[in-house]
């Protein structure tokens, strides 16, 4: 067993930055700890304005003129996700009965697609959106699909197993044209690229992606549009989602998207030069993967800097992240919320990859934090492992 592990795995969940476990650290000394901000004592009117703090700092990084009150704070990104597709498709259809299609893209997370069955148990009609063989869901091909029974078109805003971006703005052109709300997950996004979210009627984001605590996320949705809420048992977050709001959670979220967004283009560039070292190393001359998109074909500007995903022919993804772990290196096999199923990644296959290549499927993923020396020995082993293997 190494003695040391290089953490490669920030798609998944990054770790903990400094400055949201200095804000933790700030909020367990306030006066106000532990208080509930929904009280209307001294100390649960502090905790309501250190939230409402939260939220301007997380719409001013957000962008897109989104207002602070329209940051509902969630679990995290998958509660966001379904709160979004039920809440909104839901909302749309009490205002026009006629609105009872929504339209998905096929390389959704997981927490989109599985809300297809209880969308269709629900009365409504569900589409999917295939992509190009760059990974790319095209404009045209949502057009094809929407219409003026469309109540929801949900897109991500970057693709969490390739990195690929996607035209959210065009997209969400598109679904107003028709009268449709246009949705975005931009888990993997925040805090990593800009983001141009000015059409986008909701958006949902996750803490742990950037440096924040695990079990804190948030949907910016539009005060105009009517979202049915999902959970009961209380008015908090204007009526939107029910619950004691996590105060400490909702501080660090917001210190970690600060820190991430003040200085996103130089960790961008600095990134992007150590993803080019990775590639070298596996998909240079000598090297053993395949990438499962054209680097040459799609500018860097065009993909998460972080994310580099690449199949392995003749090794399954479950022997390379098992034999990456025993090495020192955390990796996961595309998605990580699926890293548990011997399936083939929808994504991949979705981009037309053959089933026995999506099957040999990895997914390397890093910020800038990450050194040089760890990824060309990251691709040291992976060579190694693969050599071993087809011997």
């Amino acid at each position: 067993m190494p003695d040391r592990f290089a953490y490669l795995d920030y798609a998944a969940s990054a770790p903990l930055s400094e400055a949201a476990r200095e804000a933790q650290l700030a909020y367990e000394r306030a006066s106000y700890a532990g208080a509930n901000p929904n009280s209307l004592h001294t100390m649960g009117r502090q905790a309501a304005r250190a939230l409402d703090a939260a939220r301007t700092d997380l719409a001013r990084c957000l962008g897109g003129r989104y207002r602070p009150q329209e940051i509902v704070f969630t679990s995290g990104g998958t509660e966001s996700n379904n709160l979004a597709l039920l809440g909104l498709a839901e909302g749309m259809r009490v205002r026009d009965r006629k609105r009872t299609k929504v339209v998905l893209s096929a390389i959704e997370h997981d927490s989109i697609l599985d809300v297809a069955p209880v969308l269709r148990s629900r009365g409504f009609e569900v589409e999917f959106a295939r992509p190009n063989r760059l990974g790319i869901v095209e404009a045209q091909t949502i057009a094809e699909l929407v219409d003026r029974e469309t109540a929801l078109v949900s897109l991500m805003s970057a693709n969490n197993e390739t990195g690929v971006i996607q035209p959210v703005d065009e997209v969400a052109r598109v679904a107003h044209d028709a009268g449709a709300l246009m949705h975005s997950d931009a888990v993997q996004a925040f805090g990593r690229i800009p983001l141009n979210l000015g059409n986008v009627d909701a958006v949902s984001i996750a803490a742990h992606k950037i440096g924040g605590p695990v079990g804190i996320g948030a949907l910016a949705c539009r005060q105009r549009v009517r979202i049915r809420p999902q959970s009961f048992g209380g008015g908090q977050e204007g009526g939107r989602r029910a619950g004691t709001q996590d105060v400490c959670g909702a501080l660090a979220f917001a210190a970690a998207a600060r820190d991430c967004c003040d200085h996103l283009d130089e960790r961008r560039r600095a990134t992007t030069e150590l993803a080019q070292v990775l590639r070298d190393g596996i998909l240079g001359e000598g090297g053993v993967a395949l990438p499962t998109i054209s680097y040459e074909e799609l500018p860097a500007d065009a993909r998460l800097a972080g994310i580099v995903s690449v199949l392995v022919p003749g090794v399954d993804s479950e022997t390379l992240v098992l034999e990456c772990d025993q090495a020192g290196f955390e990796v996961s096999a595309a998605s990580a919320c699926s890293s548990g199923s011997l399936e083939a990644s929808h994504v991949l296959l979705a981009m037309g990859v053959p089933r026995d290549q999506a099957l040999c499927s990895l997914r390397i993923s890093f910020d800038h934090t990450v050194s040089a020396a760890a990824l060309r020995s990251f691709a040291h082993t992976l060579t190694d492992i693969a050599a071993r293997r087809h011997r």
